[in-house]
């Protein structure tokens, strides 16, 4: 058990696929602990889904899986990638597609004399 008493550490900061992977070695009593700490806590609709059916699968009669709870295999990572769209503008520069009628295109602010 964490400090905090749950039986995953860093129960808060999991994401979901490693969530999915990491609860399968818990037993009845271990998810029912974290769904109470779920619903008094951030209450997220996913992660109660989760962990609600792992729960009824082991009231059917599976079983806790072996494993180790500090294997983790999805960590939330944040890159920057930044955009493909340049400072410059598009590449081939040219009017715009008019809009309105065939009597009213072109008679924009940019177009009055």
């Amino acid at each position: 058990m964490t400090e905090r008493g749950l039986p995953l550490p860093d129960y808060d900061e999991l994401p979901l696929g490693t969530l999915r992977h990491r609860m399968r070695a818990l037993d009845e009593d271990a998810l029912r602990q974290l769904l109470e700490h779920e619903r008094a806590h951030a209450n997220r609709t996913p992660v109660l889904e989760l962990l609600t059916s792992r729960l009824d699968e082991l009231e059917r009669g599976a079983t806790p899986s072996s494993g180790s709870q500090e294997q983790m295999p999805e960590v939330a990572e944040h890159k920057r990638s930044g955009s493909p769209v340049g400072p410059s503008g598009p590449a081939e520069p040219g009017r715009p597609t008019a809009h309105g009628t065939v009597g009213q295109t072109g008679k924009g602010a940019e177009h009055s004399e």
